[in-house]
């Protein structure tokens, strides 16, 4: 699968480094936003040049005159994660001010898959609206909620968790995550 993941200025950056390591067989397009590169280096221990080594190539949220940007370049999903309730906002308004929510808004017209991994707690009334909105308009929101009868003993559990359940809109298998048998 051809597969852009965006990585906003939202806290959990851990996902998007769990998704690129787990589409590794895929061809992987990064998308990194200004806000982004401040949060890598606030919650994380990886590098630009180290997170650039997970993705087929990476592109800077300003370039807007790039192949991805174009409809005619066709790409099987887009995943945001995570995605900064800012950017879930103007993708839902239909603001293209960047490369993420340019690529957004060709995923929407030309109908392919967009996911959306918001991390923020608690939701405003506007956010709620928003992702209702996005919802239907076929946009899969994900948030990266514990599954705790799994009984996750780990932030690394809740993320493969997290990471498991986009894959499963995917229809990629996984491992990620035992299926809950009661």
């Amino acid at each position: 699968m051809k597969i852009i993941v965006g990585i906003t200025g939202a806290s959990g950056f851990v996902i998007g480094i769990r998704l690129l390591q787990i589409l590794k067989n895929h061809e992987t397009y990064l998308i990194i936003s200004p806000n982004a590169k401040d949060i890598l280096n606030l919650e994380t221990d990886y590098s630009l040049e180290e997170l650039e080594k997970l993705a087929y190539k990476m592109y800077d949220n300003s370039q807007m005159n790039v192949d991805i940007a174009s409809g005619t370049n066709k790409f099987d999903a887009l995943i945001i994660a995570p995605c900064s309730i800012n950017t879930l906002s103007k993708i839902a308004c239909g603001i293209e001010d960047n490369l993420i929510t340019r690529v957004a808004a060709v995923a929407l017209k030309e109908g392919r898959k967009l996911i959306l991994v918001p991390r923020e707690n608690p939701l405003s009334t506007v956010a709620l609206k928003r992702m209702y909105e996005l919802s239907s308009m076929g946009v899969k929101i994900v948030m990266p909620i514990p599954a705790f009868y799994l009984k996750p003993k780990t932030v690394s559990a809740v993320v493969d968790y997290t990471v498991g359940k986009i894959l499963d809109l995917l229809g990629i298998e996984h491992d990620l995550y035992e299926p809950y048998l009661p």
